[in-house]
């Protein structure tokens, strides 16, 4: 069996603490590495390192940082097929998907060499008689990142990108579920240039979280996660005098209304429900069919594709459709829901509980369910399930649909499939949710845009990557200077005003 380690000021670094996590192969269920779990020693150990790295490194100009982060693009495009292999080895995602969330790390690390521009600040010329006024974007010092086990590579990328070439240091800890990615990219961003300590991993469970939380240096953190732990993360952190950026849970329903392309829609509600297991925080897991006429030509068109998914180990080739959730324990979570929803009236008319797959009887497969006629207080519709479960809710209006999704804790991301355009627009509008798709199932903006939810799915004032991530990784120094033209007698002692 493989020993992980963590990741500290340029090397492989054993763990010290005593304790450790077993790493699974979520398609056999076998154990296949143990993970170190950092003491709060550990983590001030690390966190003083990148201390005394970071001044030198933001000392280093934009333009510097920023081709280190373009040499970090490259070997992704080198390694990929490692990475993705690693992913998918410990996450379960099939090949395609594990190299599509490095890709998406990958676009915001290509953002991020426009690091020039982003930080250039602003400049006043003779805002007095004689003075000018400019502001400046400067670091934070130490940052740090708390990331889930559902993209292993985007969201680290979408966290450290963003903080190092700003200029500051980052201490990373991964899910303890799949880390070995997340090692592998701060090999990968130092083969690129970058200085020993500015990027360090270091795994760890609650107590390494509390640790960051609680340790005075550290300036900000990054999470995301579950909604319960966002909450504790963001007023642990406040508390504590950080700059906090939190991201919890989701409901994203979409809308089909009568006129859409149902062929369409079907489709798209096929890939963003099942895609990845469902184990994504844009995924849709609530289908919101306009009238019954509508619902049942939807279901009709849903039957058969969903019938048709493949389940199975990413190693059985790049047309499996879906592969197992991450653990023992969230696939029980998924069954427990299902029955819950059954209990409580729901229709399963799509029913994968009892999905073997020959083989790989261990593993942690769960086959894809659909319901139908779910109501909004049953538990599979007011609980994020974070598996292969889609749940169908009948509207008789569009009033009645839209506010489905305004009046749900969650603000995530949503979408609506129409050909009117009145109806999209009056949509995108009036909705109370941070991401929204037209004719677009999964709306995860690019990367030089910002991601981020409302309502219980966001703590905190702004977005991660786009332009808010420069903004959360720098603060604004304005600076006031007059430069006299000879010597002045006298002291000022009132306020100065404009004449």
């Amino acid at each position: 069996m493989q020993e992980l380690t963590h990741y500290i000021n340029g090397a492989h670094v054993a763990g010290t603490s005593g304790r450790a996590a077993d790493v699974y192969n979520p398609a056999t269920g076998e154990v296949q590495s143990s993970v170190p779990l950092a003491s709060a020693a550990e983590i001030n150990q690390a966190v003083d390192i990148a201390a005394a790295a970071q001044p030198a490194w933001a000392a280093v100009n934009p333009q510097r940082r920023a081709r280190v982060m373009m040499k970090f693009v490259d070997l992704l495009h080198r390694d990929m097929d490692k990475l993705a292999e690693a992913l998918s080895r410990e996450h379960g995602k099939t090949l395609p998907d594990a190299k599509g969330d490095v890709i998406r790390g990958l676009e915001v690390c290509e953002f991020c060499i426009g690091a020039p521009h982003l930080l250039k600040g602003e400049f006043t010329d003779s805002a007095g008689p004689g003075i000018d006024m400019y502001s400046l974007r400067q670091p934070l010092g130490v940052t740090a990142g708390i990331t889930p086990f559902n993209f292993p590579a985007m969201i680290p990328m979408w966290m450290f990108a963003p903080a190092i070439v700003c200029g500051n240091a980052f201490i990373l800890k991964p899910s303890e579920r799949d880390p070995s990615v997340p090692l592998m990219l701060a090999e990968l961003m130092e083969e690129a240039g970058l200085p020993k300590g500015i990027l360090q991993v270091v795994n760890g469970d609650k107590e390494a979280v509390d640790a960051l939380l609680d340790n005075e240096t550290i300036q900000s953190i990054g999470f995301v996660g579950s909604t319960p732990i966002a909450a504790y993360i963001y007023e642990r952190g406040c508390a504590n005098g950080k700059r906090v950026q939190c991201f919890g849970g989701a409901k994203n329903h979409m809308i089909i209304m009568p006129d859409a392309d149902m062929d369409q829609a079907a489709d798209a509600l096929v890939g963003a429900g099942y895609g990845a297991a469902g184990e994504r925080c844009m995924a849709i897991s609530v289908a919101v069919p306009v009238g019954d006429e509508t619902a049942d030509r939807l279901i009709e068109k849903l039957v058969p594709r969903i019938e048709a998914l493949k389940v199975g180990p990413y190693t059985a080739g790049n047309d499996v459709d879906f592969g197992p959730v991450v653990t023992a324990a969230a696939k029980a979570n998924i069954e427990r829901l299902v029955q819950t929803g059954i209990d409580q009236g729901a229709k399963l008319v799509v029913d994968g509980r009892d999905f073997k797959l020959q083989g790989y009887e261990d593993g942690f497969f769960v086959g894809a369910h659909l319901f139908d006629n779910v109501t909004k207080d049953m538990d599979i519709y007011t609980t994020e399930i974070f598996g292969p479960v889609l749940s169908t809710v009948r509207a008789q209006s569009y009033e009645e649909a839209i506010n489905l999704a305004i009046d749900h804790e969650y603000g995530n991301g949503t979408a609506i499939f129409t050909r009117d355009g009145d109806t999209a627009r009056d949509f995108a509008n009036r909705i109370n949710i941070g991401m929204v798709g037209v004719n677009v199932p999964i709306p995860v903006p690019l990367a030089y845009h910002t991601f981020g939810g409302w309502k219980k799915s966001m703590f905190g004032d702004l977005n991660q990557h786009g332009p808010d991530a420069f903004k959360f990784y720098t603060r604004t120094k304005t600076v006031t200077a007059r430069w006299p033209s000879g010597i002045k007698e006298g002291g000022e002692f009132s306020i100065p005003v404009m004449e």
